[in-house]
């Protein structure tokens, strides 16, 4: 089993299983299990690939503040690469989000 460095290598790198006992016809499917993300879903590759585009562009300065209107998933996936990459974040959820998930947020 390899060892990573960062948590950050992980996201993406998920598993592909060719589906079995479903009628398919002649075709082969293929599934990308994205819910083996470090945070559990795909929003991880979209929260790396907002903060590298800002990165990227010259937004961001070392230790910088990062805001985002979340529901959940992006929050999660972006709260883990911005600890990673050491920035601060502030996330601005619905009043009704589930205590579950914010807790998952606060983590």
């Amino acid at each position: 089993m390899a060892i990573h460095s960062s948590v950050l290598e992980l996201i993406g790198e998920t598993p592909i299983v060719r589906a079995q006992h479903l009628d398919t016809g002649l075709c082969e499917v293929y599934l990308k299990l994205e819910s083996a993300n470090p945070g559990g879903s795909i929003k991880d590759r979209i929260g790396m690939s907002m903060i590298e585009a800002a990165e990227r562009r010259g937004d961001l300065s070392p230790g910088a503040t990062l805001v985002e209107g979340t529901a959940g998933n992006t929050g999660i996936g972006l709260a883990l690469v911005a600890q990673q990459k050491g920035y601060k974040l502030v996330l601005v959820v619905p009043d009704k989000m589930s205590r579950e998930k914010i807790f998952n947020l606060k983590a």
